[in-house]
């Protein structure tokens, strides 16, 4: 009886993580952009807690896998689109671009699309175990949700327009699926040696929060690709 409640219940925090991820795209679509935020935060608590959950217990099933992609794909690929359908709203236009105002912001699904390829590519590529290759959906996904929220009266002035707006969301789309190499930040001890990488990234996480606030962990995820394509070319 216990083995068949356990099995279940890195499943059950998995649709927590669900839930909370179309909670998320609701706020978004709504502009609520602060609660959108906080959601995709709580989904990413719960995408941690379901993939550890499932070690400890050793309740791995093929269903809980691509229930977990379904959930990631909604809480970090359709909730992020929803705060740039939203944002693709409130940007300034170019006059060159105001005939097209009505249909832009359908553009942030690709968004969507790029995370469940990257999503489809992590369950079958071997190569990822240690480490990723490509932007993981949950970083690019805060990028968006803390971008929006700490710098949305920057975005929606006449300093930024849809344009840079749309060759952002075209870049990150591209890194989701990118053959990049991305470094994780799993510790198999505290050695400087070991860990170099880690550590230097986590040191400049401080000042970048402490001066940015909210917005800086959308500095933090740009120093974390840019360190990992540094990194990367040293190899």
């Amino acid at each position: 009886m216990a083995n068949c409640i356990t099995r279940h219940i890195p499943n059950i925090v998995t649709c927590f993580n669900l839930f909370s991820g179309c909670i998320a795209s609701v706020m978004a679509y709504e502009g609520k952009y602060e609660l959108a935020m906080l959601f995709i935060v709580l989904s990413a608590v719960f995408d941690f807690f379901d993939g550890m959950l499932a070690r400890i217990l050793h309740a791995y099933s093929n269903i809980g896998k691509e229930l977990d992609s379904l959930a990631d794909d909604v809480s970090f690929g359709v909730a992020p689109s929803f705060i740039v359908f939203s944002l693709f709203k409130e940007v300034y236009y170019p006059s060159f671009l105001i005939n097209l105002e009505e249909y832009i912001p359908f553009l942030a699904f690709a968004i969507s699309a790029f995370s469940a390829l990257r999503l489809a590519k992590f369950n079958v590529d071997e190569r990822q175990t240690s480490s990723f290759i490509g932007l993981p959906v949950p970083a690019n996904a805060l990028f968006w949700g803390s971008l929006v929220v700490g710098a949305h009266t920057f975005l929606v002035s006449e300093n930024f327009n849809a344009v840079y707006l749309f060759i952002l969301v075209v870049l990150f789309s591209y890194l989701l699926v990118s053959e990049i190499p991305m470094f994780s930040l799993k510790f198999k001890n505290l050695s400087w040696k070991d860990n170099k990488v880690s550590f230097i990234f986590l040191l400049v996480c401080i000042p970048l929060l402490a001066f940015l606030g909210i917005a800086g962990f959308a500095a933090i995820i740009i120093w974390y690709i840019l360190l990992s394509i540094v990194t990367g070319l040293k190899k």
